[in-house]
């Protein structure tokens, strides 16, 4: 390997010369500290900046093995170190002059989640960090003089003050850390208490605003009601108390600007660890939770919506159901399904964001039109038998209708940033009360699971996205229906659909030399598929746009591109016509647990991509139009 004497020689002698030449700085070069590699020089000081990463041994960088034995302490380090070295690089960004991009110097920005990125990575030797350097010139004449004040003096500062144990404050790495520890705790306490949320006394849900997840200054902070409050006892915190909300069926309820939807919000995010002064540290969520809504316009294809709707007057068939612009009443139960496959345990809905006519339909619309003229069969009707035939629970925020009092196990009321419950009073109100049609007949026996559904991927965990009985993994092909055991009316569910073999045009290889399948067989230079992400909108593969937009538990632009390598990954080299999804994604989660983000990449792993759930790959698979 050539020393960073060879590397300050190399750039002297490009100084001042057509910017193209910076090309030759490639490879890698051994600096004092750590092992410097450029991996990708930019074509000019106005394209996207430089892309290289530092490797610094494990022993040297000298932080106490306690603190990455477990995988939710090392995202929680990672997550740690490239904080401390975004700062330093803010000290010193632009500080090298010239045009374009010159003297840029930039890592992964991180929001309150702690996500497992590609810019930091302690692997079992060493500690990797990626970032990107804007290299110097005036106009396109390169200044070798700037990009060597980086190279040799801002860089090894900024290693040297963010990356070694000896450098940084070790109370609040330690901090960091544990915070990451107890809150793996909670996530196991709620499996073995039967609970799907447990949020802190004293937790901030409220954000600073619509544009910031900062927390909110001088709100009401969190009190759980004494019926649903619980002890836990963590390792480092100690004892902590908070409302634990049990498997079943929640509902959230309350005068407008309460606080309903904030308390929703906080629980959808719990999903993911919060950093130390977030607020949310400790609202921990059963992490295959899916947020459910409506989504006008978005393609179906194969799903099995007969749960829910049946007998449309065209006659189409729901057991199969394809569509490129649903409604949404179709997006809704087509995403109920989709989520069960996908091995969600929680359900979490807001009225606001729902097709009115999937969620309920009172007595007085019944009788109006009768259920034989009405194809749609409410959530209402089958949220019961989904929580005691399948054990997947729901958190709902409602308003507008009564009806899901009398199903309920549990009420929450917000009442001026208060949260309530007010389960007693409101039951007996329903006995009261003549009740409404609440369930529907003929739930299938086919979706009821032998054992729960295990946890999706997350980061660096690889288990099964979705076990269902051995009646239905018996059915392999996408082809074969599964008829429930209460009688020939009953609907017949499938769920594992085959992923279709993928056929790439000709615009995607060089040479124009045809289709070549998935493998890229053809008799042209094999190319990937063309990746570019527009924030948490969506994201391209070549000219197929997959709209992520409503995809509400994504939280950072990197999960976003992430997952376009991801979905690539599986349509160029999982995707066959005999995989199912759950096979394919299952596929792709433990070849990133396994072998990381360089098998999902061309050439080198760019600084910029953050570990997606298994849930939002299934999503991305169900909305690719391609």
């Amino acid at each position: 390997m050539k020393s960073s004497n060879d590397l300050r020689t190399l750039l002297r002698s490009v100084d001042h010369k057509s910017y193209p030449a910076y090309k030759s700085l490639g490879g890698s070069w051994q600096f004092p500290l750590y092992t410097l590699v450029i991996d990708h020089v930019q074509g000019d000081p106005f394209a996207s900046p430089s892309a290289l990463h530092a490797e610094i041994p494990l022993a040297r960088a000298g932080f106490p093995g306690e603190y990455y034995k477990k995988d939710c302490m090392r995202i929680a380090l990672q997550d740690f170190l490239t904080r401390q070295l975004a700062k330093q690089f803010e000290a010193f960004n632009f500080k090298a002059k010239g045009s374009g991009k010159s003297g840029l110097l930039s890592i992964s920005r991180c929001g309150q989640e702690v996500l497992e990125r590609s810019a930091c990575q302690i692997t079992a030797d060493r500690l990797i960090v990626r970032f990107h350097v804007g290299f110097p010139a005036f106009g396109r004449t390169i200044n070798a003089g700037e990009l060597e004040k980086i190279l040799f003096e801002f860089l090894p500062r900024c290693m040297e003050s963010s990356l070694y144990f000896q450098k940084l404050d070790k109370q609040k790495v330690q901090q960091a850390v544990f915070l990451a520890e107890d809150q793996e705790e909670i996530r196991s306490l709620l499996k073995q208490k039967k609970l799907v949320a447990f949020l802190a006394d004293g937790s901030i849900l409220p954000r600073k605003s619509g544009i910031s997840e900062l927390p909110m200054k001088d709100c009401v902070p969190f009190a759980s009601p004494e019926s649903m409050r619980q002890t836990l006892q963590l390792p480092h915190r100690g004892s902590i108390t908070g409302m634990a909300i049990p498997q079943g069926i929640t509902l959230i309820v309350g005068g407008g600007y309460h606080g309903k939807s904030t308390l929703l919000e906080a629980i959808q995010s719990g999903i993911y660890n919060h950093i130390a002064g977030d607020g949310r540290e400790y609202v921990i969520t059963d992490d295959t939770a899916v947020k459910l809504r409506a989504e006008d316009g978005r393609c179906v294809r194969n799903v099995d919506i007969s749960l829910f709707i049946n007998d449309l007057p065209n006659g189409k068939d729901t057991t199969v159901f394809s569509t490129e612009d649903a409604s949404g009443s179709t997006s809704q139960a087509a995403a109920v399904m989709e989520s069960i496959e996908a091995g969600a345990r929680l359900f979490l809905i807001d009225e606001d964001t729902s097709a009115t006519n999937f969620m309920v339909r009172d007595d007085f619309m019944q009788q109006v039109i009768s259920r034989k003229k009405e194809p749609i069969t409410p959530f209402i009707e089958r949220v019961g038998d989904l929580y005691k035939k399948t054990g997947v629970s729901t958190i709902m925020v409602a308003g507008s209708s009564g009806a899901f009092f009398y199903i309920a196990d549990h009420i929450l009321q917000m009442d001026c940033y208060h949260t309530r419950d007010i389960t007693a009073s409101v039951k007996a109100l329903c006995e009261q009360r003549k009740a409404p049609e609440t369930q529907a007949p003929h739930f299938p026996e086919a979706l009821c699971l032998d054992a729960p559904i295990s946890a999706g991927v997350r980061s660096g965990d690889a288990q099964t996205a979705g076990t269902l009985t051995a009646q239905t993994a018996n059915a392999k092909s996408a082809g074969t229906r599964i008829a429930g055991s209460s009688g020939a009316q009953s609907p017949q569910i499938r769920f594992h659909r085959i992923l279709p073999a993928y056929r790439r045009t000709e615009h995607a290889h060089r040479g124009g030399h045809g289709n070549a399948g998935r493998g890229g067989a053809s008799a042209g230079k094999y190319e990937h598929m063309k990746v570019k992400s527009s924030g948490l909108e969506s994201f391209s593969l070549d000219k197929e746009t997959v709209n992520v937009r409503y995809l509400e538990q994504l939280t950072d632009n990197e999960q976003v591109t992430a997952l376009a390598y991801l979905l690539r990954f599986g349509l160029e080299q999982v995707s066959d016509g005999k995989k199912t999804v759950q096979e394919s994604v299952q596929l792709i989660m433990d070849t990133l647990r396994e072998k990381g983000w360089q098998a999902f990449c061309s050439s080198y792993v760019p600084c910029g991509l953050a570990v997606p759930r298994a849930q939002e790959l299934f999503a991305c698979f169900n909305r690719f139009r391609g």
